[in-house]
């Protein structure tokens, strides 16, 4: 699933090559043809972004929002849009360009409240100005569950997925395991500033490396994809800090990565 720096370039993408168009907006699947209809010859305002989740502003208070989830991509081009084929679910053309979506979790058309409500249900996005994290903080320290699984829930915090929750609590040496109230605010401070910091630098390049140059293999140029990761995906493989081996469970319907020696329980 894209996590928040993917959203975040889909974002700055479709205004650079949509916003301020006239659009003709179809679902040559069918599933989204009622909403194609309220969009249709509309003008693309402007594109939001908020953690794993897309608006797209048409004006008149419609919104067409998209959350990609595990399956959904986009594909864009220049010039006639190629013969629809496949399970389409959406289709912009302005002039001289088009934009598909297939696959999604949702695509759906937004009345203000029903956005309103959404982003009431979601925590603070690192990638926003003025996010706040006392909100995230607060809601860390009053639960008991496992910190791993807290910086997956998106109504702690908008657009962590899998790899940075790995890599953060890696970085912040802090075990997936450890219960939410037991993060001091000292350990907070740092991690979230750590998020902001990293993923930051993936809407920059386009791709996570959380790694610090002398922690590589490689230790100048671009990080490999090898190199780009302390402990995510690496499970029996060496700490690159102390040479523990990798270990790997499941938490949150998903696979967590740590190092037991620079993790503590």
């Amino acid at each position: 699933m894209p996590e928040g720096h993917t959203i975040h370039r889909y974002a700055r993408l479709h205004r650079d090559l949509l916003g301020g168009r006239t659009l003709g907006v179809s679902s040559p699947q069918g599933r989204f043809s009622d909403g194609a209809r309220l969009l249709d010859g509309r003008t693309l305002r402007e594109v939001y972004p908020y953690g794993k989740h897309l608006w797209y502003s048409f004006g008149d208070g419609l919104y067409l929002h998209v959350h990609l989830g595990l399956y959904g991509k986009f594909a864009a081009g220049e010039g006639p849009p190629p013969e629809p084929r496949g399970a389409l679910r959406l289709r912009m053309v302005g002039e001289g360009i088009w934009l598909d979506l297939r696959g999604p979790t949702a695509c759906e058309v937004h009345t203000p409240p029903e956005r309103e409500a959404l982003l009431a249900r979601l925590g603070p996005d690192p990638l926003l100005p003025n996010s706040d994290d006392r909100l995230a903080y607060g809601r860390i320290t009053r639960s008991r569950a496992a910190v791993g699984k807290l910086l997956m829930d998106q109504s702690v915090v908008a657009g962590i997925g899998n790899i940075y929750r790995a890599e953060l609590l890696f970085r912040a040496g802090i075990s997936p395991e450890r219960p939410g109230n037991a993060v001091t605010e000292d350990e907070w401070n740092p991690l979230w500033a750590d998020t902001k910091r990293l993923m930051l630098a993936g809407v920059r390049a386009g791709r996570i490396v959380t790694t610090r140059p002398e922690h590589r293999e490689r230790k100048t140029g671009r990080a490999s994809r090898h190199d780009a990761f302390y402990v995510y995906g690496r499970e029996g493989l060496p700490c690159r800090l102390c040479g523990t081996a990798i270990l790997k469970a499941e938490m949150a319907a998903r696979k967590v990565f740590w190092c037991p020696t620079c993790q503590p329980g």
